[in-house]
């Protein structure tokens, strides 16, 4: 099998590491990521600036590593149109630093390349943890979801999405859960004016509570402490 590695947080994150060794089990293992953090981005693409494409040095085995000054998903478009010499079986892309769950996978760029990908005709997987979290529950238990995940298959217009809660928490695994109708993240603004009056704003976000999620959906799972295992679907057909 051959896997194409995408991520959003920039291929010197330490999550992509994470998700390398996993798939270095289970094939061949190319990475293409961005330079840069480029959280938020969702699938948007780089048309109208040149992007720097450099092969990188990488901290686990694979068949090839490359860095682009672009977006995820523009690093799902330059693998398929120029990197690889054949099209990958699978693309794995994270393990990104936050959660993607719910209404907020719209702004993920990790979830951008997955749709990327099945835009392709290429099945996806997203694998995402809690903030600032140690990955070391993330490296137990990502090659026999994986494996599980490939196994099952998917749906054309679909990705699977796993997410994982602190190690600290965990509690165990809860398959099919639903997306929930709802945000985790509440925007919170912050700002000062400078000498000429402009306003100038940071955002940033802060997580709901557990009383607070839909019961079922993949929000409740990760704030009890479970694995989350569940679908998005692209919106394609």
């Amino acid at each position: 099998m051959r896997i194409l590695i995408v991520n959003d947080d920039g291929i010197f994150a330490p999550g992509i590491e994470a998700l390398a060794e996993t798939a270095a089990q289970l094939g061949e293992v190319y990475v293409v990521a961005p330079d840069k953090q480029c959280s938020g981005m969702s699938q948007k693409l780089t048309l109208f600036e040149e992007m720097p494409v450099r092969k990188q040095p990488f901290p686990v085995p694979v068949r090839g590593a490359w860095s682009v000054g672009g977006t995820p998903a523009d690093c799902v478009k330059l693998a398929l149109a120029v990197l690889l010499d054949e099209k990958p079986d699978y693309v794995f892309s994270g393990v990104n630093d936050g959660w993607n769950t719910g209404f907020d996978v719209r702004y993920s760029g990790t979830i951008g390349a997955c749709f990327e990908s099945v835009m392709n005709g290429i099945p996806a997987i997203a694998f995402s943890a809690k903030s600032r979290a140690d990955l070391a529950l993330a490296r137990q238990h990502m090659p026999a979801i994986a494996r599980e995940l490939i196994e099952a298959g998917q749906g054309p217009d679909e990705i699977w999405n796993v997410n994982f809660p602190g190690a600290d928490v965990f509690r165990g695994i809860l398959r099919s859960r639903r997306l929930a109708p709802q945000q985790l993240y509440n925007s919170v603004f912050s700002g000062r004016t400078e000498d000429d009056g402009t306003v100038v704003y940071s955002q940033k976000g802060v997580p709901i509570g557990p009383e607070a999620a839909v019961p079922g959906s993949d929000i409740a799972a990760v704030l009890d402490g479970y694995i989350s295992i569940g679908t998005i679907r692209a919106g394609l057909l």
